[in-house]
């Protein structure tokens, strides 16, 4: 199973902002191996998370692990069958360890977006 985590440029910690992190961990759940693709709509200069959903139902992810994301972002991972568990740490490791043990929530509180703030 692929799980993916915004990310921030060091690459292991999770990133504040699902639709404009710099990157995304794509950890798989069965070998235990972790890769890391670029995040091609952190500079769109709108509809950044759509984009990055659609990115990552592309690339076969079926679970997110992530602090926050808005509705716009939500509605098309929810589109892709991709399930969205809150972040309760800044480790990648931590949290992929985490959702492993079955110890994170549903994201289910998802906010309105940032629409043009930069979030």
């Amino acid at each position: 199973m692929k799980i993916a985590i915004p990310a921030d440029e060091d690459k292991k910690s999770v990133s504040m902002s699902f639709g404009r992190c710099p990157l995304y961990a794509i950890a798989d759940s069965d070998s235990g191996e972790m890769s890391f693709i670029e995040n091609t709509a952190a500079d769109a200069p709108g509809g950044a998370g759509i984009k990055a959903s659609q990115a990552l139902v592309d690339a076969g992810v079926e679970v997110v692990l992530t602090p926050r994301c808005g509705q716009n972002a939500a509605d098309v991972l929810k589109a892709g069958n991709i399930s969205m568990f809150k972040t309760t740490s800044n480790s990648l490791e931590e949290m992929i360890a985490a959702y492993k043990a079955g110890t994170l929530v549903a994201l289910n509180d998802v906010h309105p977006g940032f629409h043009g703030h930069g979030g």
